[in-house]
């Protein structure tokens, strides 16, 4: 495996000099050195590969960071995962709920239950609700909270959206685009469910899926049994193994600049000194804000970069002396009485990730915005509002609590706000046009709110456009102008063409990738 220190010194000169190890940047980096060709990978974290999808340790004790199920609906990401970690996937159930007052409701919500745990008196308040806002309706729905008060009235609204939505993004319902609320809520209605729950339990609902209009979410998923860094783990031990690949730990980027001859020579900053990299192709993983303000010439879209915006997040680590607190994977919290915004129990991913049989192990997540408060905060004392807001939540006796860690995650969240898209096309139409060999993928890369999956196909379709020697396929592509859910069959779907012509098509495996998407709130517009 590459040592940090061991190209610290001269200059490497390869054919891609990519930046950042996260499922972008080695699915690059390890497809392009099966094919023979020479790169370099630079990330500034010393210990982890894998960026958002990297697992963390301590004590023996393993994290995800933010939860990655191992799904895609195109078999070619599908295969490249089991050539990369044939041995080590195990299939496990999935099951995610949310958890309000003390009680379990079933995740996408079921109606009946719903209404059943809410109790006589305050369900009849939901149902009044409901049919006020059926019979008279908010005229004009600009929101995400005049959307879902439309749908399931107000009182539904405020327990099972509100609160939850206002702390993953970190601004009210009523400043988020109504448009985001129709595409992610799509498919459940309150009166249908209700309706198909009397049904089912009367006995007179044969239809296939047990009655249920609304396709149910994956029941299980395959995960590597050590974590989704396993995976990242053993993709940068192959392109180093080829001889061909170059992994430098704990190096970040200082500058990024043209070689005036159509390649890059890329400077990063290391533990032991300053490394130069040139090459013919640069592969950009990096935060587009970041990589604007180190390029060279400076774009003149470093203005609009420096506009984009990002959401953060932490998760807290706790120890419990205790046998497992639940069986979901997490669990939503819908309680505006804290701030932790969803719980996910370490074992239920996979066993091997708790090391000890009579701990159980959880993460509170909690997302924020770099330099404030909760951010800020020193690690003990985290784990202090953690083991507090699991007392309040009535899920754990803070005296069971045996130990705690913290994980920080910047930039977990591309923001979406009324300037983004401007914002990020001026910069991508600046980059195509002066610089054909630069190449941007993944999350950040793109400012884009990806799946993993998705970030794998930004890359796999950037090597094809480099052994091209063209730009083939349109990669800003993947994850858009489509709808996704974590339903159907993996490697089922098969649509999806090129955006423009100008581009090749793209094959059906790829499409599929291509076809899936990720929502994310944008605010309304200031002319709206």
């Amino acid at each position: 495996m590459e040592q940090r220190a061991a190209h610290s010194h001269g200059a490497i000169d390869v054919d891609v000099a990519i930046i950042g190890a996260g499922p972008a940047g080695l699915t690059a980096g390890y497809l392009l050195s099966k094919q023979g060709k020479s790169v370099a990978i630079i990330e500034k974290d010393a210990t982890y590969v894998g960026g958002i999808s990297r697992t963390v340790e301590h004590e023996g004790y393993r994290f995800d960071i933010g939860g990655h199920r191992f799904f895609s609906k195109s078999q070619q990401v599908v295969d490249l995962w089991n050539e990369i970690l044939p041995d080590d996937f195990i299939q496990r159930p999935r099951m995610s709920r949310i958890y309000y007052e003390g009680k379990f409701y079933s995740y996408p919500l079921r109606a009946f239950e719903a209404l059943w745990n809410l109790g006589v008196w305050r369900s009849a308040l939901c149902m009044l609700s409901y049919l006020r806002y059926k019979l008279f309706p908010i005229g004009q729905v600009k929101s995400f909270e005049d959307w879902t008060t439309n749908q399931f009235g107000h009182k539904l609204y405020s327990i099972f959206f509100k609160t939850y939505t206002e702390k993953v993004w970190g601004m009210p319902c009523n400043e988020m685009s109504a448009d985001w609320a129709a595409q992610r809520i799509k498919g459940l209605s309150l009166w249908g469910a209700v309706t198909d729950g009397l049904k089912r339990s009367l006995g007179l609902n044969k239809r296939p899926n047990d009655g249920q209009a609304v396709k149910t979410l994956l029941e299980t998923f395959r995960y590597p049994r050590l974590g989704p860094g396993m995976m990242w783990e053993a993709a940068r031990d192959k392109i180093v193994a080829t001889d061909k690949g170059r992994v430098l730990m704990g190096h970040s980027l200082a500058q990024l600049a043209s070689d005036g001859q159509g390649g890059w020579s890329m400077t990063a900053k290391g533990p032991q000194g300053d490394v130069q990299i040139r090459a013919r192709h640069a592969i950009s993983s990096a935060p587009m804000r970041e990589l604007a303000a180190r390029l060279h010439p400076l774009p003149a879209s470093k203005l609009q970069a420096n506009e984009l915006k990002y959401r953060d997040f932490l998760t807290v680590a706790l120890m419990i002396r205790s046998e497992d607190l639940f069986p979901d994977n997490w669990i939503y919290i819908h309680d505006s009485k804290v701030k932790v915004g969803r719980v996910q129990n370490f074992r239920s991913w996979s066993p091997e990730m708790v090391p000890d049989p009579e701990v159980a192990c959880v993460g509170l997540e909690y997302f924020c915005f770099e330099g404030d408060g909760l951010w800020s905060m020193a690690d003990g004392d985290l784990v202090e509002l953690a083991k507090r807001e699991m007392d309040i939540l009535g899920l754990v006796d803070p005296s069971k609590v045996i130990g705690g860690a913290v994980v920080r995650q910047e930039k977990a969240y591309p923001v979406y706000d009324e300037d983004y898209a401007a914002n990020v096309d001026a910069m991508r139409r600046e980059l195509e046009a002066k610089h054909p060999s630069l190449h941007l993928v993944g999350r950040n890369g793109m400012h884009r709110y990806n799946n993993q999956d998705h970030a794998m196909m930004t890359a796999m379709l950037t090597v094809e456009n480099i052994l091209a020697g063209e730009r083939r396929y349109d990669t800003w592509c993947v994850n858009e102008d489509a709808e996704y859910h974590e339903a159907g069959d993996e490697g089922a779907e098969k649509a999806l063409p090129a955006r423009d012509e100008s581009t090749s098509p793209v094959s059906d495996d790829q499409a599929a990738a291509l076809a899936s998407v990720r929502e994310v709130p944008e605010r309304i517009k200031k002319s709206a």
